[in-house]
């Protein structure tokens, strides 16, 4: 003990280390001082070598032991450390309260079945910005909770040394050579009355997280405001519908669509998409085809530890799948856990859990057949009104038909309506049977990975949409049976040959049945001249899919010059200030903070709870 202490010493007088005192370092300043101390939890060991030292040197120890502060304030405030940790109210204060919390903690008055105090789990109700490293109680492994982390892990009973490496927030540790002390009770135990110090996550939402008027700040878009009385209707569907909010890291924002285009018989164009981008200072802009599918964000975990662990999910399961309102994707369990552990497979044989050094990543993904998610609506909406509308103009075209060679007056010009109409019946009936094909189990889904969107410690928002791109078709290819390829082609906006080339390839896209396009700027997260967030996404319907969205005789002109007075504002507004939310609750996830969950939940049901954002 006396040469750690002279190795510590000599590192702090030479400015290359900064020094806390802990519990035992409390006591053993006391008993230099001729103070009455209790000798217990193996303080006897680390006192008996300090006796043997001259008087010269136990003076030394006291003098620099009585120099030391009870915590830092680091890095402008981002960064506090404490022995035992410190409660945010706490952070930059000097006092007698303070001083015990940083060394000993907070118990309970009681003692456990091994008589020591039972501690109250301060980190599970910690709030505050600032990351608290701390000790004091040794744990198996160090775990993030709530924005702080526990790095003791026990070297003295024979666990490791570990150090927190800053601002990067990773881990180094080196394994004792030795049990130095026998540790009672074992590293990790809790008594029955006590709960976990470091437990990933609470069994429980705080509901003070989650209620009353709230001002959430992004970092993207300022301050965005959550009306008061809408939290309850927020809860409720939570509670009914979604998944477990645990789960809930991150909700995908609205796809806004094209501005309205003036050609004749076409609601959507690519030139409107272009015509958005271009003035946010925009040169390249990424296409991708859209799929036919359902938006499925998928958590996908290594092993069901690291889904106890990180999520703080119960025992068999492998990660989710959740549809962009946070409902479960799949009414059977059991067919969810199957397309996980598939996946799961995939990316582990492709190593990108070891390139990411993560053990769970985040995808959104568009997952196919569209019937998979949407056969009540198919059969109950769209074929409904197909057959309905097939036999009623079938019966109509014949009652014409007898009428025009009886000669009837504009007997003609109404059956050619009709017609028209029988024509545009069956545009609709050939859009939505092309989402449709029967799935009795996995080996019927195609799934369409979009975007990796965040892995342990990182939040790849900031890389292009075809490093995404890229990363998913290394790491999917060894499955080809479930993988599909999302097709992508750059234009330049500047260019009008390129711009002429990408309106030719969407109008392939589409007359060959697909959907349609999404136009994306060059990066996933981008900002125009004035710094200021732009559309992360801009859908390019095509003619014929937008069948299913308008009904069939959408596409007339009288109808369609109606179409083209659509407010897009309700789209494109919430859109932003939706991404804003989802990407700023990926990062305080990722960063171990509380208010992931609540991030989730104001998104959940953005038409009810967002009123307005302020900018700032």
């Amino acid at each position: 003990m006396a040469e750690v202490l002279g190795l510590v010493m000599g590192a702090v007088s030479d400015g290359a280390a900064l020094c806390l005192p802990g519990n035992h370092e409390s006591n053993r300043l006391k008993k230099l001082k001729g103070q009455k101390v209790t000798v217990s939890h193996g303080l006897q060991e680390s006192l008996e070598p300090m006796a043997a030292k001259s008087p010269e040197f136990q003076q030394k120890v006291q003098d620099f032991l009585q120099s030391l502060v009870n915590h830092f304030v680091l890095d402008d405030g981002k960064l506090v450390v404490a022995h035992a940790g410190l409660p945010e109210t706490m952070h930059g204060r000097g006092s007698a309260k303070v001083r015990d919390f940083a060394l000993y903690g907070e118990t309970t008055g009681e003692t456990d079945e091994f008589g020591l105090p039972v501690r109250y789990n301060w980190a599970s109700d910690y709030r505050g910005q600032a990351m608290v490293v701390y000790g004091h109680t040794p744990v198996p492994q160090p775990e993030w909770l709530n924005h702080t982390i526990d790095v003791d892990t026990g070297c003295v009973f024979g666990g490791a040394l570990t150090a927190l490496r800053y601002p990067e927030k990773t881990l180094v540790e080196v394994s004792a050579f030795q049990t130095y002390y026998d540790p009672i009770p074992p590293i990790g135990h809790r008594s029955i009355s006590a709960p976990s110090v470091q437990q990933e996550s609470e069994e429980v939402l705080d509901l003070d997280d989650v209620t009353g008027r709230r001002r959430v700040a992004t970092e993207l878009l300022g301050h965005i405001s959550i009306l008061e009385e809408n939290s309850p209707a927020a809860l409720e569907g939570l509670r009914r519908f979604a998944v477990d909010p645990h789960w809930l890291i991150y909700l995908p924002p609205t796809l806004s669509p094209a501005a309205t285009s003036l050609l004749p018989k076409t609601l959507e164009h690519p030139e409107q998409a272009f015509a958005y981008f271009q003035p946010e200072g925009l040169r390249e802009v990424v296409c991708e085809e859209k799929h036919m599918g359902s938006r499925a964000m998928m958590i996908v975990c290594q092993h069901e530890n690291a889904a106890q662990r990180r999520f703080g999910v119960g025992p068999g399961s492998m990660g989710v799948v959740y549809t962009r309102s946070g409902r479960p994707f799949f009414e059977d369990p059991k067919r969810e856990q199957e397309l996980l552990a598939r996946v799961g497979r995939a990316l582990h044989d492709s190593g990108l859990y070891a390139q990411l050094q993560s053990d769970w990543v985040l995808l959104d993904s568009e997952l196919m057949p569209w019937s998979l998610k949407a056969q009540p609506l198919i059969m109950n909406q769209y074929a409904a009104v197909g057959r309905v509308g097939a036999v009623a103009l079938a019966a109509a075209d014949n009652a014409l038909n007898q009428a025009e060679r009886r000669g009837v007056e504009k007997a003609s010009d109404l059956r050619a309506n009709i017609l028209g109409r029988r024509e545009r019946l069956q545009q609709f009936i050939d859009v939505y049977r092309r989402y449709s094909w029967p799935v009795d189990n996995i080996e019927g889904l195609r799934l369409a990975p979009l975007h990796l969107l965040a892995s342990e410690g990182a939040v790849h928002a900031n890389q292009t949409h075809g490093w995404h791109l890229d990363r998913i078709q290394t790491h999917f290819s060894s499955d080809q049976s479930l993988f599909q390829e999302t097709p992508q082609r750059h234009w330049q906006l500047d260019d009008t040959a390129s711009r002429t080339d990408a309106v030719q390839w969407w109008e392939e896209v589409t007359r060959l049945g697909g959907e349609g396009i999404v136009v994306k700027p060059l990066h996933f997260l981008s900002r125009n001249d004035r710094g200021r967030i732009i559309q992360p996404a801009i859908k390019v319907r095509g003619r014929q899919y937008l069948h299913i969205i308008y009904g069939p005789d959408y596409s007339v002109d009288a109808n369609l010059d109606r179409l083209r007075h659509r407010g897009l504002a309700t789209k494109q507004s919430p859109a932003i200030r939706e991404f804003a939310l989802g990407v700023e609750g990926l990062h305080r996830f990722v960063q171990h903070e509380p208010s992931a969950v609540y991030m989730s939940v104001a998104t959940l049901f953005w038409p009810w709870k967002v009123s307005r954002s302020t900018l700032g």
